[in-house]
């Protein structure tokens, strides 16, 4: 079982400053740690009940396994429902792009600041087959455990790339840029490109001024709402699922 000295350790990784100070970053739920134990990330040591030790005990040979009782994942876990693992994984940043493919949807973060928006458009880029996400150092971290959480699993797939994204952009303008905008044309009306990047603003503030200068396309998903006072927007994630969409139908 857990000694009172490692439980006190796992649980000061509830604090930011203390992941940032070791490199390391919280992954919970029997789910999303199968997904970690295929993946190509580091595990530093695995925390979990008894049970779940046997089921995995034919690839847990090369990590850190600390057995614990539900009362001591309950005391460690970020969660409201704990289940019967939790994780410390080593985390590393990417430090370029990869290369474009001829046929290639890019999304682009300009300043996403809730976890969960962040963690969702993880999940739907791997859904619709989008293998990078480009964030600006504004974008919330991708380590941040609602970010993981959110994404179930996807974290550890899609190509995530922090930099200056005015920067990556004007290195792209030969690929047409799509950015999401109320006064923009319909998305609708438009013939999409098949190599494209789409860039999706702040949830309250929208687009920043020093990235309109490299779009050279406005897009908008028209309400179709039957009444007089209509939704003003739609949920950066859920508006970033709708236009992968329509991106991918054309590919």
């Amino acid at each position: 079982m857990l000694s009172k000295n490692k439980l006190k350790f796992f649980s000061s990784f509830a604090s930011k400053k203390v992941r940032i100070e070791y490199g390391l970053f919280i992954v919970e739920g029997n789910k999303m740690i199968d997904e970690l134990l295929v993946s190509q990330y580091k595990i530093h040591s695995i925390v979990a009940r008894s049970e779940w030790i046997e089921e995995h005990s034919n690839i847990l040979a090369n990590v850190d396994v600390y057995e614990a009782s539900a009362k001591d994942i309950e005391t460690i876990s970020l969660l409201k429902s704990p289940q019967d693992s939790w994780a410390l994984v080593h985390g590393s940043y990417n430090e370029n792009p990869l290369p474009l493919e001829q046929s290639e949807l890019v999304i682009a973060l300009d300043t996403i600041q809730d976890p969960g928006n962040l963690g969702t458009i993880i999940r739907l880029a791997d859904w619709f087959g989008v293998r990078q996400v480009w964030c600006n150092s504004d974008t919330v971290d991708i380590y941040n455990p609602k970010v993981v959480q959110a994404s179930m699993g996807s974290v550890f797939r899609v190509h995530v790339l922090y930099a200056n994204l005015s920067t990556l952009l004007a290195q792209h303008t030969h690929i047409p840029i799509y950015a999401a905008d109320l006064q923009g044309a319909s998305v609708y009306d438009l013939q999409l490109s098949k190599q494209a990047i789409l860039v999706m603003g702040n949830e309250g503030n929208g687009l920043s001024q020093e990235i309109l200068p490299f779009v050279s396309n406005f897009v908008h998903i028209p309400t179709f709402s039957l009444h007089t006072y209509k939704p003003e927007s739609l949920n950066v994630s859920v508006a970033t699922a709708i236009l992968c969409s329509e991106f991918k139908r054309g590919m």
